[in-house]
């Protein structure tokens, strides 16, 4: 795979200078400029594109369309009378494609003769005072070793750990990856992951097609009581409407898969888009003799349609097949795949929405369906079973949000949501002796439906011009649990000591229900209890100029109500749901065992960040350090490290763009080991000692170089990106080696990774 990746990367530079002549044409921006918080649309807005005398003004439903733009990379600038002005950076024109913007502006009664620093550059949202940022699309995919992938971008920011090679899994704070909510357009969706892991919301590659992503927000914490039911973190995907100028579309061939996007145009003022794309994993798996082969296919379909100024209806649907084909022809490889855990699952979501705005705020209404059907089994070397399972996880919800604002510095946030759950499946262990277990079960089998409500109100007070108090409640309700309701009351409160500088402190009750598989398979654990957080966060935030800012967060994390094992005194399930699972973690995951709410945990941290936005300096830069600590006890009464327990990371992301349509980037990632359970003389694990050990610490640099050619009815975009450039040996966990009677090492053998992407874009 290294010989072909360098010879395509020759090729493609080879062809550049003869490429780089025929390039040719100019490009658009269309897009739409209203009230943040109301939605509704803002009249005469001035939009220009910085330092050019290029722009244009919104209309009276918004609307804005700039032509004749050469093509290039931009910062566009959004202002208009009584809102602060905003720079939407990294937009890039070309002349295949129109870009389309949709600009949310937030209202200020601040009238300010000198020059002040603004931050234009960066989007606060208002019901997250803390914790979130958020990323465009032009930043996730360009990320140094992201695969485009909308999870992977994300973990440069503060308080993400760094994950497994070969996995995307989300850990937030110390929190556990089943503590992760994904909100794609409105729908909460249970992962967005291929070969997801169950319970857990992690999986190997993302299945969000980023050509389609118009940005992400994600919340590391003090996120409103909008979101609930999940502990740590949320991450919302915006994604884009089609084009309304023509059909056009995207061929793409990257590292992994290969995929062709169309987009345009519906009669009746709306527009769609689709997506379809395959791995093609196989090939090269089987070209390299591997043991197994990953395959998968993902697709994409959505539609919007604006029946007038006051009412936008969108459809959504999004799909992933996955499987794991395994070739057992020799000794090695029937003993190598044993270690592995088959995963196959067919999954998708789809939701219907309309939102209706009524002057001083709007409603949406969202009607959406999502499913999961996972298929799992590990055999040993003889290939007999050891275990497998089947189950289907579906869930029908409908909800609606509203915002109203009540004169000038009151805003009233909303909703309901209910949801109609049916789950049902069967496991086996046909070698029940061999599952680590720590009891000895043979088969279970569940056929469940249930029902989840929630509720919420917030209001948000602006008290004088520069302090601001957000009070709010959410009331969950899991009629599958003895106990069903939880109530979290939340809070925050932020000053802005100028226009530079602003504190943010936010606190309150967090809940979490059970996952699905932890209360159906083994119906002695409905009588477990919502998992709970009190969490409290303070921040600075200071801007050193509008495009670079500082921020320095701290939080601690008290948990309570943890599922933990009655039969495994260590065991809290905190401590799992990252990595591939299986018998090598004695599928703890799962939830299989009697499980009651007396595991505790606390996570604590301070986190630094420094953010550059691309600007009229073409450089742009993410450096970040988290220094944290997670203890979690069990039955057994001993406070151990968790599991994700990474006291140290930092993260160096950066790039520069060049003149011709050429970019650099690249990223440093340091993280100190994770806690692991060590082994014993006859190879069982040292549970007495569980998370005793720790990891090598973890280090690796990646580097990107993309290139962009514009001619005249289309676009070639390409880019090379290679991962651990110094093939560093990180060490991911130690295994017992049966064949041998001695511990090795796992994930240290990866090195370096190269990887190219081409896409024609017409």
């Amino acid at each position: 795979m290294m010989k072909t990746t360098t010879l395509l990367a020759g090729i493609l530079l080879t062809l550049s200078s003869q490429l780089f002549a025929q390039e040719g044409g100019t490009g658009s921006i269309r897009g739409k400029v209203f009230d943040a918080v109301t939605q509704e649309p803002l009249i005469g807005a001035n939009v220009l594109l910085v330092d050019t005398e290029i722009g244009a003004a919104t209309d009276l439903e918004g609307n804005f369309l700039i032509e004749r733009i050469p093509p290039g990379t931009y910062q566009v600038r959004i202002s208009s009378i009584g809102y602060k002005p905003r720079i939407q950076t990294d937009v890039v024109v070309a002349n295949a494609r129109q870009v389309e913007l949709r600009i949310g502006l937030e209202s200020t009664a601040v009238e300010l003769d000198e020059v002040v620093v603004e931050a234009e550059y960066f989007i606060e949202t208002s019901d997250n005072p803390t914790s979130t940022q958020t990323l465009s699309y032009e930043e996730i995919r360009r990320a140094p070793g992201g695969f485009e992938d909308v999870v992977r971008a994300v973990a440069v920011l503060p308080g993400v750990a760094q994950p497994m090679s070969g996995r995307n899994d989300l850990i937030v704070r110390g929190g556990a990856p089943s503590e992760n909510l994904y909100v794609v357009d409105n729908l909460e969706v249970p992962n967005i992951n291929h070969f997801g892991t169950q319970g857990a919301t992690g999986g190997p590659l993302s299945f969000i097609n980023v050509d389609f992503v118009r940005d992400v927000t994600f919340s590391t914490g003090g996120f409103g009581v909008r979101y609930g039911d999940k502990l740590s973190s949320v991450m919302r995907l915006k994604l884009k409407d089609g084009r309304t100028d023509r059909i056009g579309g995207k061929a793409t061939i990257s590292a992994t898969q290969f995929g062709l996007n169309t987009e345009g145009p519906l009669p009746g003022n709306g527009s769609f888009i689709f997506s379809a794309r395959r791995s093609y994993l196989d090939f090269i798996f089987k070209a390299a003799d591997f043991g197994f082969v990953p395959e998968y296919w993902d697709f994409l379909l959505g539609t919007d349609h604006n029946i007038d100024k006051n009412n936008e209806v969108k459809f959504l649907f999004i799909g992933a097949l996955d499987n794991v084909n395994f070739f057992n022809d020799t000794e090695d490889k029937r003993f190598e795949n044993s270690r592995v855990l088959g995963n196959a699952q067919d999954q998708y979501f789809s939701s219907v929405s309309w939102r209706h705005l009524f002057g001083s705020g709007f409603m949406t209404f969202t009607l959406g369906r999502t499913y999961v059907d996972y298929s799992f089994l590990q055999s040993d070397s003889l290939l007999n079973p050891i275990f497998q399972s089947d189950s289907r996880e579906g869930e029908t919800s409908l909800r609606a949000d509203g915002v109203f604002v009540i004169g000038d510095s009151r805003e009233l946030s909303f909703g309901a949501r209910g949801k109609y759950v049916k789950t049902l499946g069967e496991y086996v262990f046909p070698v029940a002796a061999d599952t680590g277990l720590g009891f000895a079960p043979e088969a279970g089998a569940w056929d469940t439906t249930a029902y989840k409500f929630s509720a919420y109100a917030q209001l948000k007070q602006g008290i004088f011009d520069d302090l601001s108090v957000i009070v709010g409640g959410r009331l969950d309700y899991f009629n599958l649990l003895d106990n069903p309701a939880a109530f979290s009351p939340r809070g925050a409160i932020s000053y802005d000591f100028s226009q530079a500088t602003s504190v943010t402190l936010s606190g309150g009750i967090y809940r979490q229900a059970p996952s699905y598989v932890w209360l159906t398979s083994n119906p002695i654990n409905t009588r477990l209890e919502h998992i709970r957080v009190d969490q409290l966060v303070l921040g600075v935030d200071h801007l050193l100029r509008s495009d670079l800012r500082v921020r320095v967060e701290g939080y601690i994390k008290e948990y309570s109500d943890y599922p933990a094992s009655t039969t495994r005194d260590y065991l809290v399930l905190a401590n799992t749901g990252a990595g591939f699972g299986g018998g090598e973690e004695d599928f703890a995951s799962f939830g299989f065992d009697p499980l009651v709410s007396d595991g505790m945990g606390i996570a604590r941290g301070v986190e630094f960040l420094v953010q550059k936005r691309l600007s009229d300096i073409p450089v742009y830069g993410v450096l970040s350090v988290s220094i944290n600590e997670t203890e979690f006890t069990a039955l057994d009464g001993v406070e151990r490290p968790g599991a994700f327990d990474q006291r140290l990371i930092l993260n160096l992301s950066g790039g520069y763009v060049f003149d011709g349509g050429w970019e650099a980037s690249a990223k440093f990632r340091y993280g100190t080991g994770m806690p692991y359970t060590g082994f014993l003389a006859d190879g069982s694990r040292d549970f007495a000692n569980y998370n005793g050990e720790r990891l090598p610490d973890f280090h690796a640099l990646d580097v990107r170089v993309d290139k962009r050619w514009n001619f005249e009815s289309w676009n070639l975009i390409t880019f090379i990106d290679i991962q651990n450039i110094y093939n560093r040996e990180n060490i991911q966990g130690y295994r017992w080696d049966v064949r041998n009677n001695k511990v090795e090492s796992t994930g240290g053998s990866i090195g370096i990774l190269p990887s190219i992407g081409v896409s024609a874009e017409f």
